[in-house]
């Protein structure tokens, strides 16, 4: 059987990124969507970057998820090659805690728009969720596993709150 081609494309400036990156992979693998993963640097490799974002539409990419640190330039380097939506993770840094990565992100001059999650592991469980909120726009199918979701998210919480009763 054929390999569905990706929809998702997760990019990251470094491999130290991956560990944190891998839970937006969790978020879409769990709702069986097609992704790929790449390592491209706004600094060290440039042009690949500017390549993938030029052709990732042409490859059926949906959704860009970009995973950067310290000067986090390239969710907005791929965001200046693309009409698609990219999604900035900011990963966290040692020396600020991901406050540099946050800042570099969500400071997008006006046209080049880049969706800014949270600081680490959750903001890229959450571009993992934004990128499928994105995709069932379009795919009803999405959209209902993602009502679900949601749902479960609540009964957690319900759940949770009732046992304090015992408290």
């Amino acid at each position: 059987m054929a390999k569905k081609k990706p929809v998702v494309s997760i990019i990251m400036g470094s491999d130290s990124d991956l560990p944190c990156m891998e839970k937006a992979c969790e978020i879409l693998k769990s709702f069986a969507i097609e992704y790929e993963v790449k390592i491209l640097s706004a600094h060290r490799t440039p042009e690949d970057a500017a390549i993938f974002a030029k052709n990732a539409r042409k490859k059926g990419i949906k959704v860009i998820i970009a995973g950067a640190g310290g000067a986090a330039h390239l969710a907005g380097v791929v965001a200046s090659f693309t009409t698609l939506p990219v999604i900035g993770v900011p990963m966290e840094s040692k020396a600020l805690k991901g406050l540099d990565s946050l800042l570099s992100i969500v400071q997008m001059p006006s046209g080049i728009p880049v969706a800014t999650v949270a600081i680490g592991e959750a903001g890229a469980k959450n571009a993992g969720i934004l990128a499928l909120q994105i995709i069932g726009v379009s795919d009803k199918k999405i959209s209902e596993k993602l009502e679900k979701f949601k749902k479960d998210l609540a009964n957690s919480v319900r759940k949770k709150n009732n046992s304090l009763k015992n408290v």
